[in-house]
């Protein structure tokens, strides 16, 4: 069985000073994925306190959109749109 370190030496995991928790990382990853470091403190937010399902679709939704000149913004209104399917079912 391989160590951890030999595991992230070998996918060649980089070491960030900005992330101490996981959801730091995951909100890091998405501003750099979206274009948008601006927003960096929401998307850590929205990674520690909003349904990773949900935030994948999003996301994933964002970068598949070729059209789309702010991908953070797509992001975001997919997002918003998701949430509301998902009130609507709960209700």
């Amino acid at each position: 069985m391989k160590s951890l370190s030999e595991i992230a030496t070998k996918i060649q995991v980089k070491k960030d000073h900005r992330n101490q928790y996981e959801y730091q990382a995951y909100g890091n990853r998405l501003a750099d994925e979206l274009a948008d470091p601006t927003k960096r403190a929401l998307y850590i937010k929205l990674a520690k306190s909003t349904d990773r399902n949900l935030l994948e679709t999003a996301r994933l939704f964002a970068l598949s959109n070729e059209k789309s000149t702010t991908k953070g913004k797509v992001f975001m209104w997919k997002l918003t749109e998701l949430k509301k399917k998902k009130n609507e079912q709960s209700i």
